[in-house]
């Protein structure tokens, strides 16, 4: 009687593993990366967010004409409250032409001009995340309070 043995022999499982060990080394820097692309993403996307909400926001100024307004839309029950921009470019001032204030981690800056803004005047601000490397994106702030 002859014994038959089945199943793989140890030079058959090391190649099998340094096959897997070199396609792991090859795939793995394209995952080590996406932190950075991450970021550059998340500060377009918020300055995309401020360019609108500014838009919306001067909008609405012109249409009211008043430096502020508190009238409650009958249909939604909601506010159409013009928000403060003649700060310049703050954080703050993004912060308030958005929905939501953006994360406090990372830490996001906002960079140009902070002196006064005039009713109406555009002024281009920067913004990027602090230490990260990630290349700023410029939005603008149109002056209305």
């Amino acid at each position: 009687m002859q014994n038959q043995q089945s199943g793989f022999t140890l030079i058959e499982l090391v190649v099998v593993i340094v096959i897997l060990g070199i396609l792991a080394a090859t795939a793995l820097p394209r995952f080590v990366d996406l932190t950075g692309d991450a970021n550059q993403a998340a500060v377009e996307g918020f300055a995309g967010a401020i360019n609108g909400g500014n838009n919306i926001n001067y909008a609405t100024y012109l249409a009211r004409r008043v430096d502020t307004t508190t009238a409650v839309d009958a249909a939604t029950g909601r506010t159409a409250q013009v928000v403060q921009t003649t700060g310049g470019c703050t954080l703050a001032v993004a912060n308030n032409l958005l929905q939501e204030d953006m994360p406090t981690s990372p830490a996001y800056a906002v960079a140009g001009d902070t002196t006064a803004l005039a009713y109406g005047a555009n002024r281009t601000c920067t913004l990027t995340i602090t230490g990260s490397g990630v290349t700023p994106v410029n939005f603008t702030i149109t002056g209305a309070d």
